[in-house]
């Protein structure tokens, strides 16, 4: 086997959410796997920080503001990507955010802003880059769900539904973009400890162990081991899969409780 199949060299990514945690680790890991990468965030000073330790590591790489919600900031950060490289091989939509509130105290607004914040943000993304894509006839998307999506999550119905309709998007995308050499999957992480999850909850606290305890692996999981199977995805090693999610968790779907 040739595993420079792995490789990612000279390919040309965007990640989404890229200043801090699973998005912060899959930019630092693309570049290490030889990509030139876009991170985009809202907060500034954590994307120019990724993309200083991107270029540390000998890659290009560019810091873009951008607020996925809003069309035209994306389209403002794909014609800042062309213009610096002429070409996206690469997106991750990884941006988004959790919150906890039940079904009954949850408003009318909240919930489609919470649709607008994990999914409609995949669509905009994957819509606007894909064009693009399309005409390259060439492309590789890597959309970032959730645990979540599998099965209920009470006080997070709103943000289960989400990443359930990111791995729908996912199948659809997949199909309808194939003929064009476009390959769609998606990531469903478990417990992963990125600083947002760190202060939901400290690891010692009496949830996360009691989750701990659901884990087969025995641990918690670490932004990098999201970044291991991007790499994966992004790569000619994966080049016969699409339109699948890839479970990262430890074995928790594989947890069978006693009688």
């Amino acid at each position: 086997m040739d595993l420079s199949m792995f490789a990612l060299t000279d390919k040309v990514a965007i990640v989404t959410g890229g200043g801090r945690g699973i998005g912060r680790a899959i930019a630092l890991g693309f570049a290490q796997a030889g990509a030139d990468v876009v991170v985009a965030a809202r907060t500034v000073a954590e994307i120019e920080d990724t993309a200083a330790k991107i270029r540390n590591k000998g890659r290009k790489a560019l810091a873009v503001t951008a607020d996925v919600r809003e069309v035209e900031q994306v389209t403002n950060m794909l014609h800042k990507t062309m213009d610096l490289f002429g070409r996206v091989d690469i997106l991750v939509n990884n941006a988004g955010a959790t919150s906890f509130v039940s079904v009954l105290d949850m408003s009318a607004d909240a919930w489609e802003a919470d649709m607008k914040e994990n999914l409609s943000s995949v669509f905009i993304c994957s819509k606007i880059i894909g064009e693009v894509m399309v005409k390259q006839k060439a492309g590789n998307v890597i959309n970032m769900s959730s645990l979540a999506a599998l099965g209920p999550w009470p006080n997070a119905g709103h943000y289960a539904a989400a990443k359930a309709g990111i791995i729908s998007l996912t199948k659809t995308l997949a199909v309808e973009w194939a003929p064009y050499n476009i390959r769609v999957n998606a990531i469903a992480p478990g417990v992963i400890m990125t600083p947002l999850v760190r202060e939901l909850a400290s690891e010692s606290s009496p949830r996360r162990q009691e989750q701990l305890k659901r884990i087969p692996l025995g641990r918690f999981g670490e932004p990098e081991d999201i970044a291991g199977v991007a790499i994966f995805l992004a790569s000619d090693a994966s080049a016969y899969i699409t339109g699948e999610t890839i479970v990262v968790g430890g074995g928790i779907t594989t947890t069978v409780f006693p009688v």
